[in-house]
């Protein structure tokens, strides 16, 4: 055990004898006879569950099993039998307890079932409509298409932006160019056309907000030249303005508002389509005082 032990070797004359330490009896083991008496004696009965009939007839044939054990066991220690205490009356009673116990139980849960299934139904209705909501929304962004338009512009003189829907061809090149002469306006050639094209690439991304995104593309593309070129611009001419119709791209992103556009913060003076008037003698003729009114405005800025 890894104790020392020290034992007196010599003994000490006129010495008293020391006192020997007192150990305690070690208990004595009971034998196993004993011990089973005491399991058998103090063995507590068994409690009543509430079971349905079947159950219950499981448990009186597992209980008449389980009562012939200790019964068996006196036998081998030489005892007689213990009759059953409780009559067979008591027991159709608790039987009957039971099984109504149980069917209160049955009904409570059945009760508390229907409750969630009404509540599990509720919930599945709501989840469904939030989902249905959100599929909607996916599909209105999903349907929502980037504004398509393309436009030529012109700078003359640095100051003034001549603006065209589409590509404008050489015919019509050279009527503005004889109209900008005329009206005291341009001189000298004809500046070189700027074309832009919105979106830049097709298919490229699904915007969220088509016209802001667009407003905001034409903006950063007048500006970006505008620094390029060194233009200040005071006005934008704006032809075949006349001619669209408001829920066109190109009149949505001008966003003109009397007579000044939103998108590009520049007043703006609009006139019909070069097409126009390059096929209509009459619309030459109607135009010309504008052209006139255009010329003086030119003229009355730069002299500022």
């Amino acid at each position: 055990m890894g104790i020392t032990v020290w034992a007196s070797k010599y003994q000490l004359p006129h010495a008293c004898p020391t006192e020997a330490c007192e150990w305690e009896d070690a208990p004595v083991a009971t034998p196993p006879r004993e011990r089973l008496h005491a399991l058998l004696d103090d063995a507590p009965a068994p409690r009543p569950r509430s079971q349905s009939p079947v159950i219950n007839s499981a448990s009186r044939a597992a209980s008449t099993g389980s009562s012939s054990a200790p019964a068996a066991v006196r036998a081998l220690l030489g005892q007689p039998p213990v009759p059953d205490s409780k009559p067979a009356v008591a027991t159709v009673t608790s039987t009957q307890e039971n099984f109504t116990a149980e069917r209160s139980v049955q009904e409570s849960s059945g009760q508390e079932g229907s409750v969630q299934e009404g509540s599990t139904q509720e919930s599945s209705v709501q989840i469904n409509s939030a989902q249905g909501n959100s599929t909607q929304q996916e599909q209105t962004v999903s349907k929502a298409k980037p504004l398509t338009f393309s436009l030529s512009c012109v700078c003359v003189g640095g100051r003034w932006l001549s603006l065209h829907e589409g590509e404008i061809t050489p015919v019509e090149q050279q009527l503005l160019a004889n109209m900008l002469r005329a009206a005291g306006v341009l001189s000298g050639e004809m500046p070189v056309v700027t074309y832009f094209k919105w979106p830049p690439m097709a298919n490229a991304f699904t915007p969220e907000e088509p016209l802001e995104e667009a407003q905001d593309g034409m903006a950063a593309f007048i500006a970006g030249a505008a620094g390029r070129q060194g233009w200040q611009l005071e006005r934008l001419l704006w032809w075949g303005a006349d001619e669209l119709t408001d829920d066109s791209p190109l009149v949505r992103v001008m966003a003109v508002s009397q007579q000044h556009s939103q998108t590009l913060s520049l007043p703006v003076w609009q006139g019909p389509a070069l097409n126009t008037i390059a096929q209509h003698g009459s619309t030459k003729r109607e135009l010309w005082p504008e052209l006139a009114s255009l010329g003086k405005q030119w003229r009355s800025e730069a002299n500022c």
